[in-house]
C-alpha cells in the first residue's frame, strides 16, 4: 500500500466533516473543498488557485503539475470572470478543465469552488 501525505486546510470541519484539503498517493495529488471568500468570482478564483499552490508547494509540486480542473460556479454566466483569473495561473499549463453551475455551495458568500488533480 502506498503511503498518504495529508494537507490540512486547517479548517475545523476538517475532523467534523472527515476530509484533507489535500492527499498524496504515490505521484498523484488530489485537491478538493477550496474556496475562498471574494467580492466576486474573479476574486474568489485568484484566491482559491492561490490557495492550491500552496498545498501543491507543501507536497513538493508546482501548478505545472496540475492536469485537471474541476470548477463548480453558481452563476455561469460570470463564466469569464473565473475564466480570466484560471487562465492568468494555467495559460501556458493547459489543464483539461470543466466548469459547472450549481444550485448553491456550502455558504452563499461562495460564488466558486475548485477541485484540483496534479501528477508529479
Amino acid at each position: 500500500m502506498q503511503q498518504r501525505k495529508k494537507v490540512s486546510s486547517g479548517a475545523p470541519w476538517e475532523d467534523i466533516v472527515g476530509y484533507s484539503r489535500a492527499i498524496q498517493v504515490g505521484n498523484t495529488i488530489e485537491i478538493a473543498g477550496t474556496t475562498a471568500k471574494g467580492n466576486d468570482e474573479y476574486e474568489q478564483t485568484h484566491a482559491i488557485i492561490k490557495i492550491a499552490e500552496k498545498s501543491l508547494h507543501e507536497l513538493g509540486a508546482d501548478l505545472s503539475h496540475v492536469i485537471r480542473t474541476r470548477i463548480y460556479c453558481t452563476n455561469i454566466a460570470n463564466w469569464e470572470k473565473i475564466g480570466k483569473a484560471h487562465g492568468e495561473f494555467f495559460r501556458t499549463v493547459k489543464p483539461v478543465s470543466t466548469m459547472v453551475e450549481v444550485s448553491k455551495l456550502i455558504n452563499p458568500d461562495i460564488l466558486v469552488e475548485i477541485e484540483f488533480s496534479a501528477v508529479l
